[in-house]
């Protein structure tokens, strides 16, 4: 089988590809903690895998605590199932951090990530730990809301609600009222009990779900990453669940637009217009004039693809259009 020529991951990425520090790599686990810089709205920096002839993109997701449809809008042309030998895939491992207080679980669903945000300790910097999630279905949605951790259980039993005991009965799947730990069990091997009836962070015994809209209504997690999350998350922290598809935020001078499609049942609240950006632009700008490419944050807003594009400049001067090329990544 003749070797396949790498596949170029996104139009709008390749001139950004040598100021992001892209890391061409072998795969590994990407670590999930990234450091806080005061002042700064983004954290991460891309990377890119070259693939083996047997590698898929869910494969890719998994290794690099990557989700399924954020990897899969970051390789546009890219085969999901068949990547071919020696494509080189993009892991979307840069993010623009959700315009809430930085403090305890964000939960941003639209985005599928979840961030926890660690305080600094003594010699030691403030620091986010993000993570892929699957989050509820369009008929069994995760509420938008603000909790807290109330319990934590390692090696949890599930016992399924009646109303998902009669869905599943309805499909001819018989659950029995009560799901003991082990391989069997949905709810993996560590599971977090929100301040919301029925509502939990927990891990899984189907990882593949991450990324995807599977739950009914939960948080769900890789087994490695619910781990990592459950041994630094204590009873008693912050947990806000958040709606922003759009995040604005200000780095090095620079401000960068990150894009999520809609959930189908957010279409009316957040249209391809303007209002969102501009409202997260006022916040993230803080009274600071900036010069904004508003034909490239138009085109952002049509094709979403979850990844920080660079749409202006923090200046000296009123906040005005600026007609022509525009910055990139």
């Amino acid at each position: 089988m003749p070797r396949r020529r790498p596949h170029p991951v996104s139009p709008r990425l390749l001139p950004g590809l040598l100021a992001c520090a892209l890391a061409l790599n072998a795969f590994g686990s990407r670590a999930a903690a990234l450091r806080l810089t005061p002042g700064e709205d983004l954290v991460g920096q891309l990377d890119v895998v070259s693939t083996r002839h047997e590698d898929t993109l869910p494969d890719i997701a998994y290794l690099k605590s990557s989700g399924f449809r954020e990897i899969r809008l970051a390789n546009p042309g890219v085969d999901t199932w068949l990547p071919g030998e020696g494509t080189e895939v993009l892991v979307p491992s840069r993010y623009v951090l959700p315009q809430v207080p930085r403090e305890g679980i964000v939960v941003n669903v639209p985005e599928m990530r979840l961030y926890f945000f660690e305080p600094a300790t003594k010699g030691q910097p403030a620091m986010v730990h993000t993570y892929a999630i699957g989050v509820g279905r369009e008929d069994w949605v995760t509420p938008h809301t603000v909790t807290k951790i109330t319990a934590k259980t390692k090696d949890p039993a599930w016992y399924p609600p009646e109303s998902i005991r009669r869905e599943h009965a309805a499909a001819g799947d018989i659950l029995p009222k009560v799901v003991p730990a082990g391989p069997d069990n949905p709810l993996g091997a560590y599971a977090m009990r929100l301040g919301l009836q029925s509502y939990l962070i927990h891990g899984t015994n189907n990882p593949y779900g991450i990324g995807m809209r599977v739950t009914h209504g939960c948080i769900r997690l890789t087994p490695r990453d619910i781990a990592d999350l459950f041994h630094r998350v204590k009873v008693g922290t912050p947990v806000r669940i958040i709606n922003q598809p759009v995040k604005v935020g200000v780095a090095a001078g620079r401000v960068y637009l990150e894009a999520h499609p809609r959930f189908a049942e957010d279409k009316l609240t957040f249209d391809a217009q303007f209002r969102p950006v501009v409202e997260q632009l006022l916040t993230a700008l803080a009274g600071r004039p900036a010069q904004i490419d508003w034909n490239r944050v138009r085109a952002i807003l049509v094709n979403p693809d979850g990844l920080p594009t660079e749409i202006g400049r923090v200046q000296e001067g009123t906040l005005a259009a600026s007609p022509g090329a525009g910055p990139t990544r």
